[in-house]
């Protein structure tokens, strides 16, 4: 072998990209993603990762250029088709920022299609760094073999997200525990946890106007509104296949 060429390597890193991915494609990375890979992971030319999107599913690309802020990839096989996934959504009581954060990381890693904050009567918070959060969605995306980054959507009041609400069965967990424990359930669904506290009653009751909506309880204990979330989603998704 020439000594000047170097040895093929490869990596376990997955990157999710917007671009287009098939066989012999040219993949220039924006700057962030160049760093990582030069300055963080110090690939070189002939080393070879993983990307992907929902679109294309996964492919196999290998380094042909890189430098401090620029690197280019090419695309050279399909590792994985791309799939189905469940339609489930989670709609949350806008947590503190490092709570919200983790919820974002959890609710990515069980599978959550969308990812809704929520603003009541009684949210912790009220405004998001929406970059920030789509970015964790990626990450965890990213290191636990999803094809498929979930959407996270702006917070939204919950009247305003009750009254456009769409055909889809709305599981509401309930912290009184009087009802059934919350099963998985096929087809289109969401998840909502209220926040710390509660919701009002009046928010309740324009919740239980909704059609499709089934109270639903999480277990014998009182959890915390991120745990909620999390244990939520686990029990939802647990028929996943």
């Amino acid at each position: 072998m020439d000594a000047n060429v170097p040895a093929m390597s490869t990596t376990s890193i997955r990157l999710y990209v917007e671009a287009p991915l098939h066989e012999g494609a040219q993949i220039p990375l924006p700057e962030a993603q160049s760093h990582y890979l030069a300055n963080v992971m110090r690939l070189a030319p002939g080393d070879t990762l993983r990307l992907f999107n929902g679109a294309a599913g996964e492919w196999r690309a290998g380094v042909t250029k890189i430098s401090r802020k620029a690197v280019t990839l090419e695309i050279s096989a399909q590792t994985r088709a791309p799939a189905p996934e469940p339609d489930c959504w989670l709609c949350f009581a806008l947590l503190k920022r490092q709570k919200t954060d983790l919820v974002v990381e959890k609710a990515t890693e069980l599978g959550a299609s969308v990812i809704q904050p929520i603003l009541t009567a009684r949210t912790q918070a009220d405004h998001v760094n929406l970059d920030r959060l789509r970015a964790i969605a990626i990450e965890a995306a990213e290191q636990c073999e999803r094809l498929i980054v979930p959407e996270v959507r702006a917070p939204l009041h919950v009247e305003k997200l009750m009254a456009n609400w769409p055909a889809r069965r709305l599981f509401i967990a309930d912290e009184r525990r009087s009802a059934a424990l919350l099963a998985p359930a096929p087809g289109p669904s969401a998840l909502m946890i209220g926040p710390e506290g509660g919701f009002t009653d009046g928010e309740l009751e324009g919740i239980a106007r909704t059609p499709l909506v089934t109270r639903v309880s999480l277990g014998r204990r009182i959890l915390r509104a991120e745990t909620a979330a999390i244990a939520g989603l686990a029990l939802l998704l647990a028929a996943e296949p």
